[in-house]
Parts: C-alpha cells; structure tokens; sequence
C-alpha cells in the first residue's frame, strides 16, 4: 500500500497534512496544474479555457437596466380600450384576483389609468411607441419589442435579484458572472464583465450583490466603474510608489500564494492571483478606455451633451460601446428612478429625457461600426407598472402606477435577434402576458442561447447539486432568433 508520506514527496512530515489538505491538493487536481498555468498562461489557457457550446450568434451583451420598472403602458404598449376607459373601474371580471401590492391592495377603488401620452406608428415594422420616445422610435426597426414578459416577484428587491440571478433568494451568481464563467475573457487586460451605474440617482437600492459571483470563484463578479479621477477603486498606486515597485510587491505576493497554492490546494488562491494581476494592467487600460478625447464631436451629439460628462446615462452608453470595442463580454448599466408611484407623468418625461438619446444612438453607434450584429442590447426594468391608478392627488399630473409583474415589455436588439419584430402581447387593458407569455427563465435562456451556451449544460456544482442561471425552467425563444 502507498502510504501517505509516500504521496507526498517533497512534503516534510511537520507539515501534518489534514485529510481536508490532503483531498485538496491530490484529489481536485494537485495544485501544479494551477501553479502551470499561472507561469505559463497561454498554454494554459489553450487547453483550459471555456468556450461555447456552439457556434454564437452574439459575442458581447450590453444591458441597459432601468431600475424601478418603467410604466410599458407610457412607453410601449399601446392599448386604446384603456385609453377610453380611463377613470372607470377595473372590473372584477378582468382583474380576477390579480396580486397587488400592499400600496394598492387596499385601495377602496381601482379605477383605470389610460397612457398619459400619445402613441404612433414607426418604422417599416408600424410598431407602437410613445411619444416620449423619439430616439428609441427612430430605431424601431432594429428593434425585437417583448411585449409579454412576467415575472414572480412584486417587489424590487427580489424582483431585480430574479432578473439578475434567476433566483429571488441573494446569493446566486448573476447573469454576466454566468456567462464569464462559461466564455472566458477576450481581453486581459480589462474585466470581462463591467458594471457602471449613473451617478446622482435616487430610487430604490442597489447592492454588489446583483453582480457578483455567487458561488462561483470570486474572479467571475463585475467590476464596476465610477465616474471620476478613479473608475476602478483602489487601483492607482499610493503617492510615492511607483508602477516598478508596484511589480515587485506583486511579484513577491505571487510568490507567496502560490507556496500556499501548492501547500493547500486552495482554489480561492488561483483567483486571488488573477485578480491582482489584471488590476495591475487595468492601471493602463482603464484610463485609456475612460478618456473619451479622441471621440469626434459628432459622437458627442449623436449621444446627447450629457456624454462629455463621466457618469451619466449617456456617458456609460459610450463608455459601454468602448468596453465592447476593447472585447469585454458583458457590460451592465443600471439606470434608477423609474419607480413613479405618483408623479408620474412628470418623473417619467425626466427618466425619458436621460435615457432615450443615448440608448437609440448606442444601436446606432454599433451598428455603424459593424458591431450590432455580434453584440445584444438589451433594454428594460425588474417589472412594469399596473394599468390602474395609485390613490393619491386627483390632479391628472400627480397620478402614480404601482408594480405590475403579469405583463410588461423589454425591447432587444442585434446579437442575433430579429429586427423590426413584436414578440407576445398583453391583454386589452394591459394586465396580462396573453400571447406568447415569456417567463425570467426563458429570457436568460434565450440571452445564453445567443452567446452559444446551452442553458441546461451550464452548470456548476455547488453544496452537492449542480446549479444553473435557469434553474430547472427556461426555453430558448426561437421565433425571435434572426
């Protein structure tokens, strides 16, 4: 019999392996194999990386988050019966017992609320928009309007967790840790996965959560960038050391993890590792690919003015379409303040006006540059809004909507998605997903089908069972697929 010293040659006897060590570092894959990697990254990755199921229609995804639920009834779905029975009652008949919140559930009335805005016909496609949407209506035919997704939770937490993670429990990795972990990186020196949230909005929370790893290694979690002298926390040097200095800490550091690396087999350590690296390449790229100098001024003007400042909706558009030039797989904005209980009306004018411009001309941009087909835009909130009315103010211009999860649009565009095209549809009064009801399952489905993932095969075992984005749900949308 082999006995245990003699598996561990090299090893000093003081070092008194534990069973759990032992396991570790002969069982799940000797800790050299890491250790190869690191000191030769390139045939590493030739064998190790991840890659597609099969072949990819899209090859980068930018979703532009509009936390707080936009009112699709203002923006999107147009419904001519609500519009003529605005101020009437909900009948019983068509709510049947439809979940509210408990904002309205206790409400004495429901009465109708009709768009608070006037609707035409763009594009080839004829499709429906708001008028508060020039931009995004001069794009339309680019454009696949989902116009009947649902969703489970009422609330924005769990309900941005849900879209997020496909859980409404924290603590599940979120779509774009999903899709590095399966993919990899097409860049080394930036992250594969960025996050940027426009600065100076109020609204509901958000937490780092909704963009980190899970249970999946740490080196998967978005960074986020900041606007500012810094996007990256913590990544400049301290006064007084320099750039070879910095190098040489690294160096020393590296050393040290991967004595640990070999001594315990902890995987963490691999991770770690990568981390620190890439942040010392990041010192160049990051303000490289934050400078927006070279851009002409007619980019500027094609975004909107708000472009030349870091930080805002417009600025995070073209700093997203940068981020894709440069290979990074998934960029995520967040965008808060659409959670108009009352007030609507003006609120949403504010949220259109930030985020309209930039959105149409971030399509535009990329499809300019060649780069619309292999990249997904994706647009839209954690939940709609209802089509009757929040108590409050009779004033027409106070009136608010609570949150709607039975039917609510999202609009998609290029990464192999048709264009000009109207997916599903809600009821006549805009509170159900009628026809071709798509659930949070299916739409990160489809989002992984596009990237070449099967959704059932990408897996990761964890606690004894073999997670997945999707759960045990979820079927690739096909008929959106161009």
């Amino acid at each position: 019999m082999i006995s245990h010293k003699q598996l561990c040659t090299g090893c000093a006897p003081s070092e008194g392996l534990s069973r759990r060590d032992f396991l570790n570092r002969f069982g799940m894959g000797l800790g050299g194999l890491a250790l190869a990697g690191l000191l030769n990254p390139a045939e590493a990755a030739a064998e190790t990386l991840p890659g597609p199921h099969f072949a990819p229609k899209a090859k980068r995804i930018i979703y532009l988050f509009q936390s707080g639920g936009p009112s699709q009834l203002d923006l999107f779905d147009y419904k001519p019966l609500l519009n003529e029975m605005n101020g009437e009652q909900l009948p019983d008949s068509v709510r049947q017992g439809q979940r509210l919140t408990g904002m309205s559930a206790n409400q004495s009335s429901l009465p109708l609320a009709g768009a608070q805005f006037n609707f035409a016909q763009h594009g080839e496609c004829g499709a429906w928009v708001s008028d508060l949407l020039p931009h995004t209506a001069g794009i339309v035919d680019d454009l696949c309007l989902v116009r009947s997704l649902y969703t489970e939770a009422i609330n924005h937490d769990p309900a941005i967790t849900f879209l997020q993670t496909g859980s409404q429990l924290a603590g599940r990795p979120c779509i774009g840790s999903w899709m590095q972990y399966g993919l990899g990186s097409d860049n080394d020196n930036l992250p594969a996965f960025v996050v940027l949230l426009t600065k100076g909005k109020g609204g509901q929370p958000l937490y780092a959560r909704l963009w980190g790893s899970g249970f999946l290694p740490s080196e998967f979690q978005g960074v986020q960038f900041r606007a500012g002298a810094d996007p990256v926390l913590y990544l400049n040097n301290p006064e007084g050391v320099s750039a070879r200095s910095r190098e040489l800490l690294l160096g020393r550091l590296r050393e040290l993890h991967q004595a640990k690396l070999a001594r315990t087999g902890d995987t963490e350590l691999n991770a770690r590792i990568a981390q620190y690296e890439m942040a010392f390449r990041m010192q160049t790229s990051v303000p490289e690919v934050s400078d927006f100098s070279d851009e002409p001024d007619a980019v500027f003007e094609e975004y909107g003015e708000d472009a030349r400042t870091p930080g805002t909706y417009a600025a995070n558009c073209l700093l997203a379409r940068r981020l894709a030039e440069r290979g990074v797989k998934c960029v995520q904005l967040y965008h808060r303040g659409w959670d108009q209980h009352g007030g609507l009306p003006a609120g949403i004018r504010v949220q259109c006006k930030e985020t309209d411009q930039a959105s149409a001309a971030l399509v535009r941009d990329l499809k300019r540059r060649g780069m619309l087909d292999d990249t997904l835009v994706i647009w839209g909130g954690e939940f709609g809004r209802t089509s009757t009315v929040q108590t409050g103010p009779k004033d027409i211009n106070k009136v608010g909507r609570d949150h709607h999860i039975d039917g609510y649009t999202i609009w998609m565009a290029g990464g192999g998605v048709k264009g000009g095209m109207t997916y599903g549809s809600t009821n006549d009064f805009g509170l159900a997903a009628l026809e071709k009801p798509v659930s949070i399952h299916d739409l990160h489905a489809t989002i992984l089908h596009l990237m070449g993932l099967n959704h059932e095969q990408l897996t990761y075992r964890f606690s004894g069972r073999d997670f997945r984005l999707t759960d045990v749900h979820g079927k690739v949308l096909r008929e959106i697929l161009a």
